[in-house]
């Protein structure tokens, strides 16, 4: 039911790509969500263990997910109007994605005392930690500029 539902979050992006950005999807991308709908609704049917907190959640994580394409989308746009060359390479969109992240993840780090856990703990001082670490962000670094390449080379909707 997961996999069927996060598919859901493809036909949120279209609709929400439709209604932000004027781009309508080919006739081909509308029947395959169609499609989509009716498979999310017939797993539904037949899904023994409906839990409403767990549909909740997963419906929130597919409105969040689509929610983040087309803000990050809209927030490229908009930065792009603002270059003197009206466009943005990967290394502009990694950068101003990771800096709009950056207000929420100090508020996270603060709410939940992160910071002096982070200075306290034995596992900081060991060389095989920062190597884990060090590997840990060049891994999302590449996974960052892999996906602002691609949602520059397509839109949300494919993005998704």
């Amino acid at each position: 039911m997961v996999t069927i539902l996060k598919n859901v979050t493809n036909i949120i992006t279209a609709v929400g790509e439709l209604y932000l950005f004027r781009k309508g999807q080919s006739p081909k991308v509308w029947t395959a969500m169609f499609l989509m709908i009716i498979s999310a609704v017939s797993g539904g049917i037949t899904d023994l263990s409906f839990d409403t907190v767990g549909y909740a959640w997963q419906i929130i994580n597919c409105v969040l997910t689509a929610s983040y394409s087309l803000t990050l989308r809209w927030v490229m746009d908009e930065a792009k109007k603002s270059t003197k060359s009206g466009s943005l390479n990967e290394v502009s969109m990694v950068l101003l994605n990771n800096l709009l992240s950056l207000p929420f993840a100090i508020i996270l780090i603060i709410i939940f005392g992160e910071w002096d856990y982070l200075i306290h703990v034995e596992v900081v001082k060991l060389p095989s930690f920062w190597v884990v670490a060090t590997a840990s962000g060049l891994l999302g670094l590449s996974i960052s500029f892999t996906s602002m390449w691609f949602l520059h080379q397509t839109g949300p909707t494919t993005y998704r």
